[in-house]
């Protein structure tokens, strides 16, 4: 069984440590940027939280009239086997894709990003971060051993900062529909020649219209396809008031993907999302027993958005010819992956249910 690379398609952000020269990395326990070789450790500036996480207009990025400051150009290219976004430097013109280790080579032209406004920097450290993978995989019951002692004495754990879309917004929707009253009525059936009678339940209804309002706060979405989406999302819930103002120093030691899901992609997302909470609000704002929804109107006003990076430690190890990545919030320890499952796990525990059926069975036929 070996071991394939973990998502990095952006180079690790580096800052040298001035005593020895060797790399300081942000340790998330002391909050502080520390070099392994000579320990110098230096603090990493604290800025105006509420000052520097502030939205940006999305009718603007529309219309590519965000400030200069707000927008960054790489040399970049997509990996054409998992769709990371491989982000080189100035001097590297191929590299592997360390989500999958496919070779690229970076296009010729440069493309135009948005900065990040904010970043979540880590909490948990790589010996919890892994243990807490191997806590997850010791309860599943039907996982491979081999796997499970394999990701116990593997490689470490690599930290990505994942891109994500968050998007706020002022709704106000019109709907007409109908409540419904539950009311119930004693009827009278025949059955085998005798009369019965029986409560049956109906429902009355009647029209309904209104409004009703919603300001939607930080939708997240996520900004990255090299990962699967069900398990990110399943990393939820995140603590954002916890968010920095976004500084490179928060990266040191780790890597940073950036974003394959563009705004106006993100924002369709994040919309359906505002559909789905709306149509509940206009459920409760029906009331009555059951609700019937015709149609909702809705006007959504003063969008705006940010582009910030969640922490995320991942490993990704190949058993028997298939791949099984697993992620860890890096806020929570909170952990996902693609579930293993052992073929002679589950034949023995098939056998040990159909011989305990059959004892069951036998000591039933003997009592009788």
């Amino acid at each position: 069984m070996t071991a394939t690379p973990p998502p990095a398609p952006q180079e690790t952000t580096r800052f040298p440590c001035p005593q020895c020269g060797a790399d300081y990395r942000f340790a998330p326990a002391q909050g502080k940027l520390i070099c392994d070789h000579c320990g110098h450790e230096e603090a990493t500036e604290q800025g105006d939280r509420a000052a520097a996480i502030t939205e940006l207009d999305f009718r603007a990025a529309l219309a590519e009239r965000l400030p200069a400051a707000e927008v960054m150009e790489t040399r970049a290219t997509t990996c054409p086997n998992c769709a990371a976004h491989v982000v080189f430097d100035g001097d590297t013109h191929a590299t592997e894709c360390a989500f999958c280790a496919t070779p690229v080579v970076v296009d010729t032209g440069t493309h135009r990003q948005i900065k990040p406004r904010a970043v979540l920097p880590f909490q948990l450290a790589e010996p919890a971060a892994h243990d807490a993978m191997n806590d997850w995989l010791g309860g599943l019951w039907f996982a491979p051993n081999g796997l499970q002692n394999y990701a116990r004495k593997g490689r470490k754990m690599d930290g990505i900062y994942v891109p994500y879309w968050t998007y706020d917004a002022d709704t106000k929707s019109s709907y007409h529909g109908e409540r419904g009253t539950v009311y119930y009525v004693t009827e009278t059936v025949m059955r085998d020649g005798k009369a019965e009678q029986r409560r049956v339940q109906k429902i009355r209804w009647r029209p309904a219209s209104g409004r009703v309002a919603r300001w939607f706060d930080d939708i997240l979405v996520l900004a990255s396809k090299a990962l699967p989406k069900k398990y990110t999302d399943a990393l939820q819930p995140w603590d954002l008031s916890a968010l920095e103002p976004y500084s490179p120093e928060f990266l040191a030691g780790f890597q940073a993907e950036g974003y394959t899901v563009e705004l106006t992609e993100g924002y369709e997302e994040a919309r359906a999302h505002m559909d789905r909470v709306i149509r509940r609000d206009v459920a409760f704002d029906i009331g009555g027993d059951r609700q019937r929804i015709h149609n909702v109107q809705t006007a959504v006003s003063d969008v705006t958005f940010k582009h910030i990076l969640l922490p995320v430690w991942l490993a990704a190890y190949k058993y028997r010819g298939k791949s099984y990545r697993f992620v860890v919030n890096g806020q929570t320890g909170r952990v996902q992956g693609e579930r293993p499952y052992s073929t002679w796990k589950i034949a023995f525990a098939v056998a040990c249910a159909a011989l305990a059926a059959a004892a069951f069975g036998y000591i039933i036929a003997q009592n009788q």
